[in-house]
């Protein structure tokens, strides 16, 4: 299956749509070991969940760093031990991706796992954290800014749409995605192991700039629950948070990556991110010139100073 073909609106969806383009989320953390601080002593977080477990490092004022589709908690294995210094650091991972087991078989992904995300923050006495998300990280993290304005501090959302599915069209709706998000689910789920893997790999090109990091990529999707990927797939595909944007009140950096060479043209995103940002009071956008979807991998140093910026 060819994701480029299913909506012949966009020119570009390998640059646009990373979590359509490539069922995989993940990026290696390897590379960035040696500039780390010494690992600092971690805990479980006793909460309960089958949707999300948290791990918590650090001291300090709260950060909660929600991965995207088909990550492993790892993603943000760098910045959280940098921030381990100053902050109190909560790394979700969520059911079903990167080796995590799941048992929801079909049934929604993204709203339960916010719901639990919510009862995470009152159940652990967390006072208005900061939320970091990425890809479907950002969207839940969104979903929690709106539905539970007195739970999160401010925002980062890192190279995500409140809708996603806009990338097709200025008329696009989660109506009219679902269709598409039907057939790429069941495209995904037909797949044998070996073809799967190699659309992964096709698709792991689009998705960060160096080679290492997508092999990893690769790794961590064929590690994830089909099943947890198709569901996550289709609420992403079919999820519009636009409407509620306007009665935020959350302070909101949403970053995006600009890639001339292969990724996201930087006029064109810069084009979308406003237009799709336009109704959300106040929101900072930022572009990351030289960087596909994953930031924090392609330009690790820039990510670090917008993510100091926005902690201060």
């Amino acid at each position: 299956m060819r994701f480029q073909t299913a909506f012949p609106r966009c020119r570009r969806p390998l640059a646009w749509f990373p979590v359509i383009v490539a069922i995989v989320v993940a990026c290696s953390v390897g590379q960035h070991e040696a500039k780390a601080e010494p690992f600092r002593a971690a805990q479980t977080a006793p909460f309960s969940s089958d949707r999300l477990s948290v791990e918590v490092i650090g001291t300090g004022p709260d950060v909660i760093l929600i991965p995207g589709l088909a990550s492993s908690r790892e993603v943000w294995r760098p910045l959280a031990t940098r921030l381990a210094a100053t902050h109190r650091v909560h790394l979700v991972q969520l059911a079903g991706f990167a080796g995590e087991p799941w048992s929801h078989s079909d049934g929604p992904f993204v709203q339960p796992e916010v719901d639990d995300l919510a009862r995470y923050i009152a159940e652990a006495g967390l006072d208005r954290p900061a939320v970091i998300g990425h890809s479907m990280g950002g969207l839940s993290g969104l979903l929690l800014a709106q539905q539970h304005p007195d739970r999160v501090g401010r925002l980062m959302i890192v190279d995500a749409l409140p809708f996603y599915s806009a990338i097709f069209g200025p008329t696009a709706t989660a109506e009219s995605a679902r269709p598409f998000a039907a057939r790429f689910a069941s495209g995904m789920l037909a797949a044998d192991d070996a073809t799967f893997r190699s659309q992964q790999a096709q698709s792991a090109m689009g998705l960060a700039r160096d080679p290492a990091m997508r092999e990893t990529m690769v790794a961590w999707s064929m590690a994830s629950d089909r099943q947890a990927l198709a569901a996550a797939l289709t609420d992403v595909m079919t999820t519009d948070a636009r409407p509620g944007l306007a009665n935020m009140a959350t302070p909101v950096t949403a970053v995006y990556a600009t890639d001339a060479d292969g990724g996201p043209p930087p006029a064109m995103a810069q084009g979308l991110w406003t237009q799709e940002y336009a109704s959300l009071p106040g929101v900072t956008l930022i572009a990351v010139d030289g960087s596909r979807h994953f930031i924090m991998a392609d330009q690790p140093a820039r990510f670090d100073q917008l993510v100091d910026d926005f902690l201060k």
